[in-house]
């Protein structure tokens, strides 16, 4: 494809709200606009990626260094959309709202007598421990809300030191609001100083880790009042049992017990879905270097640049074009700069552009028969019998 074709325009200078590296050069080699949107140029690179994707372990192609496993494949990166906990020990790797961690239990002890007490101005997990003197992981916090498809009131119960994770929640019972207050008086709780205990008509949750929790305490459903000593099994059942909790830095490994770190990152693949936009950055962002992109191959858009350097006595314009319809005819992928523009303006924006070959064909190796070929890794030149080069192409892209 020629040069002039993509409209590409290239820019000197990083844009000023460039977030990452990768999305600079992305930018500055004229793939994206300022604003995140992709250029014919950009354009033509995803349509590639989304050519090369029909193999679905084409990612590990690309040398870059991913996170994940069957259901979704992970980049991290500091601008990241989402949050990962990551184990780099036995590479355990989940969305951080789908993350499972190794919980602690309480100790186990003897079942106690319910014992209501009253707790005034004690609305909330810290206040009430404050109040009754007792560690957070002694309390239960309750937690309501209306399902959306049938308007059932449910009811969550986990551990007051932890924390809930939506994401986990609707895995169990599908899309959710936070309860209103009549519907929670509806169903005989009361904000502030709700339990389990004797709700009616309520789909009741709990975290996995509330069964091994004796002697927790609950709201009373009372306001001012809470209950000491409540426990599942005894006082009252849930319909469902799940992890439920949020995993945070520094959590247990729910496979090897070591530390999981939280990380941001990008989404690359889900299953088999892939996200194009995605990819490109995550290539940038691995594959440059002080000058532009380095982008390998198959990644890469366009195997060769191929350029000229406009000559004096030999028509050097020609001698490119000859040699883009030889290469194209040999299957090569081409990216034709045709332009009437001094060497060095070309030779930035070939490296601004990253394909992994570059091919200068200029009035003084023609003269032997030869053109200047260059890796876009390498530092050296080295010269080229025309007659070669398709041969040396293939050789390279194997």
């Amino acid at each position: 494809m020629q040069y002039r074709d993509l409209q590409i325009q290239t820019q000197r200078e990083a844009p000023n709200n460039a977030r990452t590296q990768g999305f600079a050069f992305l930018v500055r080699a004229g793939y994206l606009t300022r604003e995140n949107i992709p250029t014919t140029l950009g354009k033509n690179a995803l349509k590639h990626l989304q050519d090369l994707s029909g193999n679905s372990s084409f990612l590990s192609w690309f040398a870059l260094p991913t996170l994940g496993g069957e259901r979704e494949t992970f980049f991290p990166i500091v601008s990241g959309d989402i949050d990962v906990a990551h184990c780099q020990f036995c590479k355990y790797t989940e969305r951080l709202e789908l993350a499972r961690f190794r919980k602690a239990a309480l100790p186990n002890e003897p079942q106690l007598p319910l014992e209501k007490v009253s707790t005034p101005d004690c609305n909330t997990i810290e206040s009430l421990a404050n109040y009754l003197g007792i560690p957070k992981e002694k309390t239960a916090k309750a937690l309501m809300y209306t399902r959306l498809s049938d308007g059932k009131f449910v009811f969550v119960v986990v551990r007051g030191d932890m924390q809930l994770s939506d994401a986990k929640l609707k895995e169990q019972v599908g899309e959710i609001r936070a309860a209103r207050a009549e519907e929670i008086v509806g169903a005989g709780a009361a904000a502030g100083y709700a339990s389990a205990v004797g709700l009616r008509d309520a789909l009741i949750v709990v975290d996995d880790l509330i069964p091994e929790s004796p002697n927790l305490v609950a709201g009373a459903n009372e306001s001012g009042y809470h209950l000491k000593n409540t426990n599942y099994g005894r006082d009252y059942a849930a319909e469902i049992v799940a992890d439920l909790i949020q995993a945070k830095d520094g959590d247990p490994c729910i496979n090897c017990g070591n530390p999981i770190s939280v990380l941001s990152a990008l989404v690359l693949a889900k299953a088999d879905r892939f996200d194009f936009e995605n990819i490109l950055l995550a290539l940038a962002e691995t594959h440059h270097d002080d000058k532009g992109l380095t982008l390998p191959h198959p990644a890469a858009p366009f195997d060769v640049y191929l350029m000229h350097i406009p000559g004096k006595v030999i028509d050097t314009g020609a001698k490119a074009h000859e040699l883009y319809s030889a290469l194209q005819n040999d299957g090569t992928s081409v990216l034709f700069d045709e332009r009437d523009e001094r060497a060095g303006v070309k030779f930035n924006d070939a490296d601004l552009i990253g394909c992994p070959v570059r091919i200068t064909v200029g009035e003084k190796a023609l003269k032997e028969g030869m053109v200047e070929l260059k890796l876009r890794k390498e530092k050296e030149n080295r010269l080229v019998a025309i007659e070669n080069i398709s041969t040396e192409i293939r050789s390279i892209m194997k």
